[in-house]
């Protein structure tokens, strides 16, 4: 009875667990690589979250449902446009896609203390946030900041400068930490919190999303946007088959179909139909979706709510400015420093990712002016100089209407 039982489990662990073909004859110019399993929109999340997070381009595919098999298919390539040939990469996408997760041999977020911040952005908010936790002997690891609709969301990963661990006295300072934080953000929808001393948290990118979306005041898609390069959405019903059809054409960029795709799975619809692709530098996405209860949506207050939280989640990471990228050895009050060095010239930081690896900040921020727009180049030049030519360098120039990735 025992072993029945095993095999039992073992043929459930089968037919639960996706099935990964990866082909690279069946395209000329990118590998296919098919999942396939009964599955819901968080198997198709976390597949499209591996194959973005390993900085690949998915150039088309298509999502199909016969009643109760879901089969995916992703075109992709390298960063450079080439197909997938080498062996251990291929062989790490399939694992990773099994488990639903990057599989790494790094430590990650072990050991430190995680913070969420959300807000109302303004200038030098983030320089002051980090000199409130270089005050507090609070030594910044790793972040991730979005900002849109002039409202900031924010992941801090923070140890203690001296013994790089989280020792009794910082984690018995959380409520001073947090108390100096909601000071910093100011206002009543401000909020600061401390999500565990040694986290295993959701994906960070995910993460944020969540956090705007909850915010609350993120709902709409950015009214600065040009009609050029608001993304367009629409959400038709389609009765006959008891689907809702979510339509979305905007301006190609890296981890679009991931952002979409995240957005409707934390709005609770499950994707049981759909394809993607790019012409030229416009990306097409097309998604056949169900409430989590198998309904429809049933109001046109619903309807447009879907299309700005999904506008909204587009225009998020597509941050018109100009992207300075900071490599130099790590040091204590290093970020405090250069965000002060931004805030003193006039730059504000629309969004960043801080790593430190090695001992080395490998740092990159999305800069404007204070009215938005594009700095001048005098003052990035400045900028630059100040912190070190060789430390400090442009990567690209952007607005609203140049972006270039994925569908």
């Amino acid at each position: 009875m025992e072993h029945d039982q095993d095999e039992y489990q073992k043929l459930v662990s089968m037919m639960s667990s996706p099935r990964v073909e990866i082909d690279n004859t069946a395209s000329s110019t990118a590998t296919v690589v098919s999942v396939n399993n009964a599955r819901n929109s968080v198997k198709l999340l976390d597949t499209v979250r591996v194959l973005t997070d390993l900085d690949l381009t998915i150039q088309k595919g298509y999502i199909s449902f016969d009643g109760c098999w879901f089969l995916d298919v992703f075109h992709v390539t390298d960063e450079r446009g080439y197909k997938l040939l080498d062996p251990v990469l291929l062989s790490h996408i399939e694992h990773s896609i099994v488990v639903g997760e990057i599989s790494s041999t790094e430590d990650g977020a072990t050991g430190l203390m995680a913070l969420e911040l959300t807000g109302v952005d303004r200038p030098g908010l983030l320089s002051e946030v980090c000199a409130v936790l270089q005050d507090l002997k609070c030594n910044v690891v790793e972040a991730k900041m979005w900002t849109h609709n002039a409202r900031i969301a924010c992941l801090i990963f923070v140890n203690n400068h001296h013994s790089g661990l989280i020792p009794t006295a910082l984690a018995d300072r959380r409520p001073c930490i947090l108390t100096r934080l909601r000071k910093v953000l100011c206002g009543s929808a401000a909020k600061a919190t401390v999500v565990s001393s040694s986290p295993t948290l959701t994906h960070s990118d995910r993460r944020l999303h969540q956090l705007m979306f909850r915010d609350r005041g993120d709902d709409e898609a950015s009214s600065s946007s040009s009609s050029h390069s608001k993304p367009s959405v629409s959400v038709q019903s389609l009765a006959e088959r008891g689907y809702s059809v979510v339509n979305v054409q905007c301006l190609d960029r890296p981890k679009l179909l991931f952002d979409v795709v995240c957005t409707l799975t934390d709005m609770d619809y499950d994707v049981f139909h759909g394809k993607f692709g790019v012409d030229a530098d416009r990306a097409f996405q097309e998604f056949y979706i169900r409430r989590m209860d198998g309904s429809m949506l049933s109001s046109e207050t619903e309807r447009q709510r879907v299309i700005h939280c999904v506008q909204a989640a587009i225009e998020r990471r597509a941050s018109e400015g100009v992207r300075l990228a900071l490599s130099m050895p790590d040091r204590r009050g290093l970020l405090a420093e250069v965000t002060r060095v931004f805030r003193e010239n006039g730059l504000m930081i629309r969004s960043v990712e801080i790593a430190t690896k090695n001992g080395e900040a490998k740092d990159e921020f999305c800069v404007t002016d204070i009215s938005g727009r594009l700095p001048d180049s005098g003052t990035v030049n400045a900028v630059i100089e100040l912190i070190g030519e060789g430390h400090l360098i442009k990567l690209t120039e952007q607005s609203r209407n140049v972006h270039s990735g994925e569908a």
